[in-house]
C-alpha cells in the first residue's frame, strides 16, 4: 500500500486532501487512481488508511479514512552521531539509519570531515536530510520520523555528552573491544562514527574522556557509511528488534 507523510494532525475519519507534495507523488509519480488504497502517517507514530475518492489537477482526496496505527519502532533507542561526509554518502547514511530504526541522528563536523557547511548550507542540508528520512519512512513502514539535529562541532558536542548517562560507543579500528563484549544498555545508546579519514587522536581521546567506550566491528577497517550501517545493525541484533 502506498504510504505518504502528512504533517499532523491526521484525520480520524471522513475525507482528507493530501498535502501538495504527497498529492504530486501520488498522482504524477506513482500514477495512482480513484479507488486505490493508501496509508498516511504523521511522523509522530500515528497512521490511518483510506481510499482515493477524487483525483484531478493538483488535488488528491482520500476518503473512508480509518485509524491504522502500527508500532514498528525498535525497543532500543539509538542516537547515531555521524561525522559529515560527502553529500551522497551522508544521504545514504540518513536513509539506512532511518530504515534500521535510529531514533536520532546528529551530524558532526570533525577535523577530517570532507564536507564543510556554512550556516546557510547547513540549514538547507538539514531540510534535505529530513526529506530523505521521510522517504525512507514511507518505504520501510515507520510511522515515527527520526529526529535529525543541526550539525555541530564534534568537540562542542562531546562536552554536551559528558554529563549524560547514555551507553556511549565510539567505533575505533584499533585497541577496542567487540560490541558483544559490552554490557546490555539500560537506556539510550549513542553510536559515534568518524569521517572518511577517521578521528584525530585529540577527538578519540576526548570521546573516551567523556565516557565513550571504544568498540570495533570485526578485523577490517570500514568506510564511514558502512560503519554506520554495520553498527546500527549490530546494535539491533544484540539488543533491539532484530534479536
Amino acid at each position: 500500500m502506498p504510504r505518504f507523510y502528512c504533517p499532523p494532525p491526521l484525520p480520524s475519519g471522513g475525507s482528507f486532501d493530501l498535502p501538495p507534495e504527497a498529492a504530486h507523488h501520488a498522482a504524477r509519480v506513482l500514477r495512482l487512481r480513484e479507488g486505490n488504497r493508501v496509508e498516511m502517517f504523521d511522523g509522530l507514530g500515528n497512521a490511518c488508511h483510506g481510499i482515493i475518492t477524487e483525483l484531478g489537477g493538483k488535488r488528491v482526496m482520500v476518503g473512508n479514512i480509518t485509524a491504522g496505527n502500527v508500532d514498528r519502532e525498535s525497543p532500543l533507542r539509538v542516537l547515531l552521531a555521524q561525522a559529515l561526509s560527502s553529500s551522497e554518502k551522508m544521504d545514504w547514511v540518513i536513509q539506512k539509519a532511518t530504515e534500521l530504526g535510529a531514533t536520532e541522528i546528529q551530524p558532526l563536523d570533525t577535523e577530517r570531515s570532507v564536507a564543510r557547511l556554512s550556516a546557510e548550507r547547513a540549514a538547507k542540508r538539514l531540510e534535505h536530510w529530513r526529506q530523505v528520512a521521510i522517504s525512507a519512512c514511507e518505504q520501510c513502514g515507520r510511522n515515527v520520523l527520526p529526529a535529525i539535529h543541526a550539525p555541530l562541532d564534534i568537540m562542542a558536542w562531546l562536552q554536551q555528552m559528558r554529563a549524560t548517562t547514555d551507553s556511549k560507543f565510539i567505533l575505533l579500528p584499533e585497541g577496542a573491544a567487540p560490541l558483544q563484549a559490552q554490557a546490555r544498555p539500560q537506556g539510550r545508546v549513542v553510536l559515534l562514527i568518524g569521517a572518511e579519514g577517521g578521528f584525530t587522536q585529540a577527538e578519540s581521546e576526548t570521546a573516551l574522556h567523556c565516557g565513550f567506550s571504544a568498540i570495533r566491528m570485526g578485523a577490517r577497517v570500514l568506510r564511514t557509511e558502512t560503519a554506520a550501517v554495520a553498527g546500527l545493525a549490530a546494535l539491533q541484533t544484540l539488543w533491539g528488534d532484530f534479536s
